[in-house]
């Protein structure tokens, strides 16, 4: 009559909760890595916009001299003299500063305003990300 229980957990029981908490773990893990690279993709993007919609309202605010602010990619300083260049070379150093091989160019045809903003991403399959804002001033 003397009937023996086992209690508590045997080793192999605990090696099996070990492993199946490990999986969930590397899955969160994962998933944070995966959170961060997007997070950090979003935030030159968010850079990026800033950066286009600052020259466009430079522009707006001296609408007089709209040809000067014309510049190509990968020209490092501004031709024109005067606010325009101030504001393209500011805008320039800006875009290399903050985000990662930054670089823009201004388009204006007529009173049409085309402003692309380039980056590198290194967190997207591809590595040279283009945002492009048109606007009429």
């Amino acid at each position: 009559m003397n009937k023996k229980f086992n209690k508590g957990f045997t080793l192999l029981e605990v090696m099996i909760s070990v492993f199946v908490l490990s999986i969930g773990l590397l899955g969160l893990a994962g998933l944070q890595l995966t959170s961060l690279k997007h997070g950090h993709s979003a935030f030159l993007r968010s850079q990026a916009t800033l950066h286009a919609y600052s020259i466009l309202d430079d522009i707006r605010a001296n609408q007089v001299n709209i040809a000067d602010y014309a510049i190509a990619l990968s020209a490092t300083s501004s031709g024109q003299a005067g606010l325009a260049k101030n504001d393209v070379d500011a805008w320039l150093a800006n875009l290399g500063n903050e985000l990662p091989s930054g670089d823009g160019s201004v388009v204006v045809a007529a009173r049409r305003v085309t402003v692309n903003v380039q980056w590198s991403d290194r967190d997207s399959a591809s590595t040279t990300k283009t945002f492009t804002v048109i606007s009429d001033i």
